[in-house]
């Protein structure tokens, strides 16, 4: 697969978004919220947020970014308190 830009993933059907989040994307981690969790990946040059309802039992939504500050919510949930040195 060509290098994937984040406007030809944005355009991409709901089914095709799938395929790349699990074919070319690595999962990074996940963030709970009311009803639901919101699963964090990367493909090399953007980052996929899956927004997954479990009131609904389904993928809400997909969405692509490339801005590091949409990352905060996800930091927020790290811990390294469990790290030895």
């Amino acid at each position: 697969m060509k290098l994937l830009s984040i406007a030809d993933f944005k355009d991409y059907s709901f089914d095709k978004k799938c395929d790349v989040v699990t074919i070319y994307s690595n999962y990074i981690m996940y963030r709970e919220f009311p009803n639901g969790k919101a699963y964090l990946y990367h493909t090399g040059s953007f980052f996929i947020e899956v927004l997954y309802s479990s009131l609904h039992r389904r993928i809400q939504a997909i969405n692509a970014f490339n801005d590091i500050r949409m990352l905060a919510p996800y930091a927020e949930t790290v811990s390294l308190d469990n790290l030895s040195f």
